[in-house]
């Protein structure tokens, strides 16, 4: 990560990015989803990361919702959606890691893998937490309806849950928080898939725009 792409992915900077994401009202889906993944892979590729921007982007749309009028609990759940699409694809350069850590070989035992895979268990519950924290703070009009996208979310399943789903029908999940030089070389890896994730988007964006 470097310097410059960590200052402009700031949380602050999320915060307003987001909130007027929302507030404008056109393609939020897509703008939230492209902002969670590129402030994703500014940070390293664990669970206090993920936590934070999804703490930095939920905040930022519910600035943003409150300053709509009739349209925001659309506008909320079309955020809600993006972000989970993002957090989806980290789950996905997670499982690309393990899967390259797997081919090298290199001393990882079982335990190694289970913990990874833990980790990767946890996105989802760490998502659905950490908006419901927001929706706590959230001011009186924008509150009830964070609310309420959340429990439907929690009782239908989210994007990044059905994903996390598919990681255990393909390996098995077992153990504790990932540790030490494994942990490591998984968090390296896993940002690297993110960032071409991330640098594919931005070339598919930029070749739209191209006459």
């Amino acid at each position: 990560m470097t310097e410059s792409r960590s200052q402009q992915y700031s949380e602050e900077t999320i915060k307003q990015v987001a909130s007027e994401s929302v507030r404008q009202g056109e393609d939020i889906r897509r703008r939230i989803h492209d902002l969670t993944l590129e402030a994703l892979k500014s940070r390293r590729f664990d669970r206090e990361g993920i936590r934070e921007v999804v703490r930095a982007v939920s905040e930022g749309m519910s600035v943003g919702a409150a300053g709509t009028g009739t349209e925001m609990r659309q506008a909320l759940a079309e955020a809600f959606r993006g972000m989970d699409q993002a957090l989806t694809k980290s789950v996905d350069a997670g499982r690309e890691a393990i899967r390259q850590l797997v081919a090298t070989g290199r001393g990882i035992s079982d335990n190694e893998l289970k913990q990874a895979l833990t980790g990767l268990k946890k996105v989802e519950e760490d998502f659905v937490a950490t908006v419901s924290q927001v929706a706590d703070s959230a001011n009186e009009r924008v509150r009830p309806e964070l609310r309420e996208l959340l429990r439907r979310a929690t009782h239908a399943g989210t994007e990044t849950g059905r994903q996390t789903a598919r990681l255990a029908a393909e390996f098995t999940l077992a153990g504790v928080e990932l540790a030490g030089e494994f942990s490591a070389r998984f968090a390296q890896i896993a940002s690297g898939v993110l960032a071409g994730m991330a640098d594919a988007l931005h070339k598919t964006e930029e070749q739209k725009k191209t006459p």
